[in-house]
């Protein structure tokens, strides 16, 4: 079902008509009984005239409807979609037009769409625990502003299946109101379940570092893709995912932002022991290769400028030795000797 725009009429004209009307029947009213005491019949015909007005002449104040910037109201006339007012202004409709939202109830933990006090509301905890408040009164009118939807952290497994946590914002706005309102139950939920699954399917194609034999793009060759690593690539793969599924609700995915990553704790100390241990291997790497380096930068300017001639005993020896002054945790105390080399 497509959006349709609903033209109504200016509201303002015909307030004033209803009001005037009113006052009109009040006159009636005023009318008939002075002419009763006056004792003519003609009087009964005002007085009803004026009082049936004043008893069902509240129904066309049922019809009056006020916009705000960035809201829309889904209309409906005894079952039938009519259209929706989305221009901001003050307007008539037909006073037997239902407004319909389901979501109007549900206040998801986001900006944009919370409480504004005042009203009655239960706190509903989810399976994968979202915190979900519903109100007994909420309004009927749809926000169409830019709204960021922040779910409970997830435990997820990656492709090595190592469990972790990991959270995301997910910027998100109504585009389509007709297909939020008519596709599925509740739009609201609908995007905070899709925003979880995406999350799930997204998540367990990577590791959390980078693991060598890995596919993370689907075209059968290993790469370097990591969920710490490559963020912004698995953010952007989890909003196209979101968007697909939402596509139908009427739902336009902005942006999805990994707000927090981290190993669970069943095996963060496990996991950092070992991040520990490579650093501290790459780091001894980097120390040998610059310590050959100037083992070799030593033994060429010896040759190179004649200082001392080393047999390879000699030259093996002096390796060592500068090997172990330059790879040592400590500071070496060097031992001088005075007297011949051999």
């Amino acid at each position: 079902m497509k959006e349709k725009i609903l033209k109504a009429r200016p509201g303002m004209p015909i307030l004033f008509l209803f009001i005037l009307l009113y006052l009109a029947a009040i006159g009636l009213i005023i009318l008939g009984g002075v002419l009763l005491d006056n004792g003519s019949n003609i009087g009964a015909l005002p007085l009803v005239v004026g009082i049936l007005w004043v008893l069902i002449g509240f129904i066309p104040f049922l019809g009056l409807k006020i916009i705000k910037p960035q809201e829309a109201l889904v209309l409906t006339l005894f079952g039938e979609y009519t259209g929706t007012l989305k221009k901001p202004g003050f307007y008539f409709v037909n006073p037997f037009s239902t407004a319909v939202n389901p979501a109007s109830q549900t206040r998801l933990g986001q900006s944009g769409d919370v409480d504004s006090g005042g009203s009655s509301s239960k706190h509903v905890i989810t399976s994968d625990g979202s915190n979900v408040q519903i109100n007994m009164a909420g309004s009927k009118k749809i926000s169409l502003k830019i709204m960021t939807l922040n779910n409970s952290k997830q435990k997820v497994n990656d492709v090595l299946g190592n469990p972790i946590e990991i959270g995301i914002a997910v910027m998100w706005r109504v585009t389509d109101t007709a297909k939020a309102v008519f596709n599925v139950d509740n739009y609201k939920e609908y995007l905070s379940l899709q925003c979880d699954s995406a999350l799930r399917n997204i998540v367990r194609i990577y590791p959390y570092d980078v693991a060598p034999g890995i596919d993370t793009t689907g075209d059968g060759e290993p790469d370097e893709g990591s969920l710490r690593g490559s963020s912004s690539i698995v953010a952007e793969r989890i909003r196209k995912e979101i968007q697909d599924k939402v596509q139908e609700a009427g739902i336009e995915i902005l942006e999805a932002r990994i707000t927090y990553l981290a190993y669970a704790p069943e095996i963060a100390a496990a996991m950092l022991q070992r991040q520990q241990a490579s650093a501290i291997v790459d780091a001894r790497k980097m120390i040998v290769d610059g310590a050959v380096g100037m083992v070799e930068m030593a033994l060429d300017k010896l040759n190179e400028n004649d200082v001392i001639k080393l047999d390879e005993e000699r030259k093996a020896t002096m390796v060592s030795n500068l090997l172990v002054v330059l790879c040592g945790n400590k500071d070496v105390q060097p031992i001088v000797n005075s007297g011949s080399l051999y």
